[in-house]
């Protein structure tokens, strides 16, 4: 069984005071569910693992249940390969609009978002802000910084039926440094 290197994006982690959940313990659960090399980058639930891909989501879901039996709170998980992530940050069209990677995000969704709900979304819902959906990606441009943004995580997920979670291009492309893409 060949071996890839994944990313799992929990959503919700030590935002604002709640939902506390330190990285060492993260790293020490996906061991324990069969990961090798398991690394952290930041406090915000960005896991790097090893593992073959046909045991990644037996993984994954041991590591929320043990996240809920341990800490008392549900954790969405969501994982994309190596390749995946490199092809997602490839694929950013507003990678232009800030070099530094702070205010462009990439939103990974649990599932492909329909097409007929992708169309319903409003352009228009917090100008001066663009977005567009690729794949099982929401890519997001929040010139005026994402904290004045009113395309938030809970309006993608209600419009699109999935359940998403945001990373900047900077995280992102430090996350691949350290997957060695």
């Amino acid at each position: 069984m060949t071996t890839a290197t994944h990313i799992a994006f929990l959503r919700g982690i030590n935002v604002g005071g709640r939902h506390r959940l330190p990285m060492a313990e993260l790293r020490a659960a996906f061991e324990r569910a069969g990961a090798a090399n398991a690394r952290t980058w930041l406090q915000s639930g960005n896991a790097i693992f090893d593992l073959p891909r046909a045991r990644v989501e037996r993984c994954v879901r041991a590591v929320a249940d043990w996240i809920e039996e341990a800490h008392g709170f549900t954790a969405p998980v969501v994982v994309r390969d190596a390749r995946e992530l490199a092809a997602a940050v490839a694929a950013c069209p507003f990678e232009d609009d800030d070099p530094s990677g702070r205010s462009v995000l990439i939103g990974f969704c649990l599932d492909a978002p329909i097409a007929a709900r992708v169309a319903a979304l409003d352009p228009e819902r917090s100008p001066p802000d663009r977005f567009e959906v690729i794949g099982r990606e929401v890519h997001l441009s929040c010139p005026d910084g994402v904290a004045r943004s009113r395309c938030t995580n809970a309006w993608f997920d209600r419009r699109l039926g999935t359940t998403s979670t945001f990373r900047t291009l900077a995280t992102l492309r430090k996350v691949l440094d350290l997957a060695g893409s």
